[in-house]
């Protein structure tokens, strides 16, 4: 089809609008152009549309959970072809020369430009790719469910791969704050290789504590409460800054929290003693595409339980009210 749609946000404060669109896209020298087929609702598109992030010069076509079969490439595209299926994570384009990507870390460059934001995301029928920056899908997923693996998976990942890193060690028992789209992936992965999962959720969220214990969380509770035993290490996925130093009373000595968001509302004072000890706090920031690899690769070899609630793309908004509100369980994904 030549006619199209894409749900725009015009700016700050204002409802995604509906697009139309008369022509396809047209592929660039090194880009892709992708039939969407899945995109999920992730709380990064959340702080994009409430304001939390800098707004761009330009109307965002938000999302980067993005499912899709190429449908054009671009002059020199040489490892993507027509007919594959794709997925177009967070990090859609870096420079490639800077002392970050040279030193591994293209995550931190200074000019990434992000799918979903800089770069027109999967709110749409169809959306173009750098063509470097999307990764083959394992085919035991369905498009709804591999769609939440390429930010709520990866950043998951990347999150527990940090753990593990300033640990020097495997982790043995690790909190996971916030039980939505990102906790309920890795925490399935935590426990593939050998963790104790102990989920903290919104207090009296009984829904999420329950779906915790299904995938296998040794102990479900809200964030009021105090874990059962000393943890290794804590991973914060909801935005709240209050959790930080309830994350630190709740490690081991010598044990790390890592904050997974990409914003936060502010940390409160906490008292030196919650950090003393040599525990360590950390954040990740962004993904890499060696992340998207190794992640990828787990995913394929170990089918995870992916739950999610299904809109249409033309209920967007929706979707994400009920993300905001917290209304369900998992990853919500938007249908085309």
């Amino acid at each position: 089809m030549s006619h199209w749609f894409s749900m725009q946000l015009p700016a700050i404060g204002q409802p995604l609008q509906r697009v139309e669109h008369d022509a396809l896209p047209v592929a660039g020298a090194g880009q892709v152009v992708i039939r969407v087929k899945a995109c999920g609702v992730c709380r990064t598109d959340l702080h994009i549309v409430d304001g939390d992030l800098p707004f761009p010069a330009h109307p965002v076509v938000p999302g980067h959970e993005v499912i899709g079969t190429v449908v054009e490439v671009g002059a020199g595209v040489a490892f993507v072809k027509i007919g594959d299926r794709v997925g177009v994570p967070w990090l859609g384009w870096t420079c490639g020369s800077c002392e970050a990507c040279l030193s591994g870390h293209e995550n931190l460059c200074q000019q990434a430009r992000f799918t979903g934001y800089q770069i027109a995301g999967g709110y749409a029928e169809y959306a173009i790719a750098d063509a470097r920056y999307v990764f083959a899908i394992p085919p035991a997923y369905t498009d709804v469910e591999a769609a939440p693996l390429l930010c709520a998976g990866l950043i998951g990942y990347r999150a527990y791969a940090m753990a593990q890193r300033e640990l020097q060690a495997s982790v043995r028992r690790i909190g996971l704050c916030g039980f939505g789209a990102a906790a309920h992936l890795v925490a399935q992965v935590a426990r593939h290789q050998g963790s104790e999962v102990y989920a903290f959720t919104r207090p009296g969220d009984l829904a999420a504590q329950e779906l915790a214990r299904g995938l296998g969380a040794a102990w479900a509770g809200g964030s009021d409460e105090a874990a059962p035993q000393p943890l290794d290490a804590a991973l914060i996925f909801a935005p709240v800054g209050a959790l930080v130093p309830l994350a630190l009373q709740a490690v081991r000595a010598a044990g790390v929290v890592v904050c997974a968001g990409i914003h936060m509302s502010d940390i409160p004072s906490f008292p030196y003693s919650l950090l003393w000890r040599e525990r360590k706090l950390v954040s990740v920031a962004n993904l890499t595409r060696a992340d998207g690899d190794a992640f990828m690769k787990i995913a394929g070899k170990t089918k995870l339980d992916v739950t999610t609630k299904n809109y249409p793309l033309g209920e967007a908004n929706r979707a994400l009210d009920d993300l905001r509100h917290g209304r369900f369980s998992g990853a919500a994904v938007l249908l085309p």
